[in-house]
């Protein structure tokens, strides 16, 4: 009986984290790039009354055995980076990554943060900056009476003066890749941080071999 409950239990407590982490999803549907978590179970120990293979006579050994299972445990919730669908923004400074990378983010405190949200804007410095107010890393400056700003494909912005025709290039967007971006660390606000199960960044111009990915200006990526 107090195994049976002990193994109900670790039922109950595995379905709750899958429940709080599918209401996690859902209350994130309409938060720009957001990638949603999968929780995944393992079970536990098993204690073997009968071992499969034991003498059942002199001529003959047990078939299937005779083992009861202890219960299940979450054994992890891995993001999902599939890619999300587009929405139309017309803002030029909303950018999506057609591809598997990630913008790179220049946080406060000096580390380089990553993400899939691309909403940008201008700061008063005409930086391009999160909703936050976190630079792009490299840093973009786009002149206060600047107009037509463009984000190309491969990541080159580009803004013409008021009476030019002539574009002139601000900076190059840069994305970043990892070898298994499931390992990346969440840290709020749209972000990740890399750890050892992520790898470290591999870092170019979008449109590349790596598998980045191209931008897309004027749409953001849906959850």
């Amino acid at each position: 009986m107090i195994r049976a409950l002990f193994s109900a239990g670790s039922g109950m407590t595995a379905q709750q984290m899958n429940v709080d982490n599918i209401a996690n999803n859902i209350a994130n549907a309409n938060t720009t790039g957001f990638k949603m978590r999968r929780t995944q179970f393992q079970d536990l120990l098993y204690q073997s009354v009968v071992q499969p293979g034991n003498a059942a006579g002199s001529q003959t050994t047990v078939a299937a055995g005779l083992q009861l299972g202890l219960g299940t445990r979450p054994a992890a919730n891995e993001v999902i980076f599939t890619q999300g669908d587009f929405t139309q923004t017309s803002n030029p400074l909303d950018v999506v990554i057609q591809g598997a990378g990630f913008f790179q983010i220049h946080q406060a405190n000096g580390q380089i943060a990553y993400t899939r949200a691309g909403a940008f804007q201008l700061d008063r410095n005409g930086n391009i900056v999160t909703q936050d107010g976190n630079p792009l890393e490299p840093q973009i400056t786009i002149p206060p009476a600047a107009q037509s700003i463009t984000i190309a494909s491969d990541g080159t912005v580009s803004f013409t003066h008021p009476g030019q025709n002539a574009a002139q290039t601000a900076g190059q967007i840069q994305l970043a890749m990892f070898a298994n971006p499931g390992g990346l660390n969440s840290i709020g606000h749209n972000l990740f941080l890399p750890t050892d199960a992520s790898g470290d960044p591999t870092v170019g111009a979008p449109g590349g071999q790596d598998g980045a990915g191209t931008l897309q200006q004027g749409y953001l990526e849906n959850s």
